[in-house]
């Protein structure tokens, strides 16, 4: 006449069974408070009889309350009545007593009711629970059931994927009880869980789909994969519902905790392993981490761009590992602009379009601090470079460009002085350049939505600075481009059914931005505009080198092409070094000459990395002057071929006179000069 789980015939007896049944259950746990039952009550023992039974008249309830907050509480007659009710009522207390030291022993059997039933999935009765669990114990052990929870998902990791989902979904509910009063030290271990199961789910996704694309068409494969995707996107609300409701401090932890994990080219520091996920399932990983991180960064507000952005996470955020894919370029930028978007304007930017008036729009922005100053003379190429080569790529669709688009305005309102505001327009002049020239072979398309995000940016810096010249040139070159090439325009080009030109070629200059007339305009207004004539060129990368892109290769071998004679090296031969045998025989042999040339390529890089832009521009001047004086001495260098096979070979030129270099047992045929 005690059984909590009496299953009489009669539903009246089977009803009163139940309720006396819990009663003692209730009368135990209430004696605890001041007897010596209170030690051996939460035994593992008795806990796995007492917390079963309450579960078990709990399921009975036939609307589960599935709110945010906490369930309500049961009225007097119900918990006289009811069975469920009285139940719950009962846990409640029970998890009201519960101590530090016993904890987990109330928790534990939970788990194992959950599984032995199959609550998992589908989990409302499991979420149910939970909440009443997080609601009454005290707020100081709520970890202690997150860290529960961590374990109860490791141990069943390789089980169904909807069963995982529902353990990640419950993890939730916890984390967002727990993460308004305190998680203690859990938040690493959460995070870190959360991840390793991101990389499993990744992981049996791309099993899946390595064995259906084998023999016989699995029809389950399809299902399986939707199944991890569940999993996924649960990993990914955990991970950002926790991340935002975490201090600023410990978030800027975690970004750089997340962003560790994301495998990129030439950072040995993350800790997923990859080694089995193959290229997809590494593409894979990278877009539900960058998902991850974009749910993290949403509203963190730094006072300081060199708080949100230090080296250590833009380095790796924009590196060209993560531009292989138009869906991971999307992921970075928008990244990006949760950090850089300060006074949340990028709300009034959304969509690429020509803004008549952007006084309209009622930008929000402060002076430029000296940090951020800082900043952009340090890491400004790098965005720069990001921006440039992000928009020549084939896979870009239209949301690419709005989020480049947008990208130059945040640059412009957050960090903008003069200095960068000269060089986002040399950046933008470049982008219509390379649209122009097209030595990518991009598509059409592609050509335009260049020339559009071209305008649309111009149309804003201009108006942003507020230098009327300027402006009315802009304008002017709008105007022209609405009625001969709408094309040109965003409004036009990401519409559908644009028509397309079949080349640019044959287009007037009056339809583009000409650098000379935007230095005009701007050196009136006492911007200085000597840096306009020279055509901006992106910053090199040791990634570039080993990149599949093709047009980040060509890039480079230019750079280094312009720039290895301006490298000081101790194995350049002076006019007057002596020419002897073993110079020459050194020269021939290449052992050793790629370790030589890789570091010259180093050194080069450093340099166009590091150096003023003024000290560059300077050097190349000089290297134009010295390549005419070398082509001076060339046409009126003779060579006199020695009269025997061992005798002397003697270089003259009208500049400088050699010594003579002994020839040895080297053969020379006549020998002429053109």
């Amino acid at each position: 006449w005690l059984n909590p789980r009496s299953c009489h015939s009669d539903p009246e007896i089977r009803t009163e069974i139940r309720i006396a049944g819990i009663r003692g259950i209730q009368g135990v746990v209430r004696k605890t408070v001041n007897d010596e039952l209170r030690a051996t009550i939460w035994e593992p023992q008795h806990m796995d009889k007492i917390v079963p039974s309450l579960l078990f008249n709990m399921q009975k309830i036939e609307e589960v309350d599935s709110r945010i907050g906490p369930p309500s509480s049961p009225s007097a007659t119900d918990k006289e009545e009811n069975p469920a009710v009285l139940a719950e009522n009962c846990f409640r207390e029970l998890l009201g007593r519960a101590t530090f030291g016993n904890m987990n022993n109330a928790v534990r059997p939970v788990f194992a009711h959950l599984d032995h039933h199959k609550l998992w999935d589908p989990n409302e009765f499991a979420v149910h629970c939970f909440k009443i669990i997080m609601y009454s114990i005290q707020a100081q052990y709520s970890h202690h059931v997150i860290q529960e929870i961590l374990g109860h998902l490791d141990a069943r990791k390789k089980d169904a994927p909807r069963v995982r989902a529902g353990i990640i979904q419950v993890l939730l509910e916890a984390v967002a009880i727990a993460a308004k009063g305190s998680i203690g030290p859990t938040v690493l271990e959460v995070f870190n869980t959360l991840l390793k199961h991101l990389r499993l789910s990744v992981e049996f996704e791309a099993n899946d789909l390595q064995g259906g694309s084998v023999g016989s068409v699995n029809l389950n494969t399809s299902s399986k994969d939707n199944d991890e995707k569940i999993v996924q996107n649960a990993i990914i609300q955990t991970i950002g519902f926790f991340g935002s409701n975490l201090p600023d401090y410990q978030r800027s932890e975690i970004m750089m905790f997340i962003m560790g994990k994301v495998p990129v080219f030439g950072t040995s520091t993350h800790t997923l392993d990859i080694s089995q996920l193959g290229d997809l399932g590494t593409r894979r990983i990278q877009i539900m981490l960058l998902r991850s991180l974009l749910m993290v960064t949403s509203g963190y507000k730094a006072k300081t761009i060199v708080t949100a952005l230090p080296g250590s996470f833009l380095d790796p955020l924009l590196s060209p590992s993560l531009m292989e894919d138009y869906e991971l370029r999307q992921l970075v930028l928008e990244v990006m602009h949760n950090l850089m978007d300060r006074h949340d304007n990028r709300a009034k930017l959304r969509g690429i379009r020509i803004i008549p008036d952007v006084a309209d729009l009622k930008i929000k922005r402060e002076k430029i601090c000296r940090q951020d100053t800082s900043f952009m003379k340090k890491n400004g190429q790098q965005l720069y470079r990001h921006i440039y080569l992000g928009c020549k790529e084939e896979d870009n669709v239209q949301k690419n460009y709005e989020l480049l688009y947008t990208s130059l305005a945040l640059i412009t309102i957050e960090l903008a002085n003069e200095e960068v505001v000269i060089d986002l327009i040399r950046l933008a002049i470049a982008l219509q350049d390379s649209a122009i020239i097209n030595e990518d072979n991009l598509p059409m398309f592609h050509r335009c939505g260049i020339m559009a995000l071209v305008a649309a940016y111009l149309n804003f810096v201009s108006q942003m600075i507020a230098v009327p010249a300027f402006c009315q040139h802009v304008s002017k070159v709008i105007e022209i481009r609405t009625m001969e090439a709408p094309y040109f325009l965003p409004e036009h080009i990401f519409r559908d059914k644009c028509m397309l030109p079949k080349s640019l070629e044959k287009h007037e200059k009056d339809l583009y931005f000409l650098t000379n007339k935007i230095a005009e305009s701007l050196g009136g207004s006492g911007y200085s505009v000597e840096r306009l004539s020279v055509p901006y060129v992106p910053q090199v990368t040791d990634e570039d080198r080993l990149s599949r892109r093709k047009s980040i290769v060509d890039t480079v071998s230019i750079q280094v092409d312009i720039l290895s004679n301006n490298v000081p090296s101790d194995d350049v031969v002076s006019n007057t070094e002596e020419i002897t045998f073993e110079a020459l025989k050194k020269a021939i042999d290449t052992s050793g000459m790629e370790e030589q040339e890789k570091e010259k390529r180093r050194l080069v890089i450093e340099k166009f990395q590091k150096a003023p832009f003024e000290e560059i521009a300077a050097q190349c001047e000089s290297k134009a002057n010295l390549l005419h004086d070398r082509l001076a001495q060339i046409l009126e260098l003779t060579i006199r071929p020695p009269p025997s096979p061992s005798g002397t070979l003697t270089i003259t030129s009208g500049h400088a006179q050699y010594q003579s270099v002994p020839v040895y047992e080297m053969k020379f045929p006549d020998l002429c000069v053109y």
